[in-house]
């Protein structure tokens, strides 16, 4: 699994007919640290997350594990809104101090 920051929404019209009502994100990655890096990713959003929302990602075939997933071709799914991330009794993010 991944933590990555919503960026976005992508649009599509025209797609795999198994897509249909599935909200696609476009996500930036965050390390270990907390930083943002120039990486980007498309996701599938099962928890209904939103723009600036820090999120756990997973991807391959982990994606399609989840409930309504298994017959699309998902490559990576948002499966959680994270509240707080700690590293070594650091708070790395704080969901409540980002608004």
């Amino acid at each position: 699994m991944q933590i990555a920051k919503v960026r976005g929404t992508v649009v599509s019209t025209q797609k795999d007919p198994t897509l249909r009502g599935v909200k696609l994100l476009l996500l930036q990655l965050v390390d270990e640290n907390g930083n943002i890096v120039p990486e980007y990713e498309v996701a599938a959003d099962i928890v209904g997350a939103g723009v600036d929302e820090w999120v756990l990602i997973t991807r391959g075939s982990a994606a399609r594990q989840v409930v309504g997933n298994e017959q699309r071709p998902l490559d990576a799914a948002v499966v959680a809104i994270i509240d707080t991330i700690y590293v070594e009794d650091r708070l790395i993010y704080s969901k409540k101090d980002q608004y």
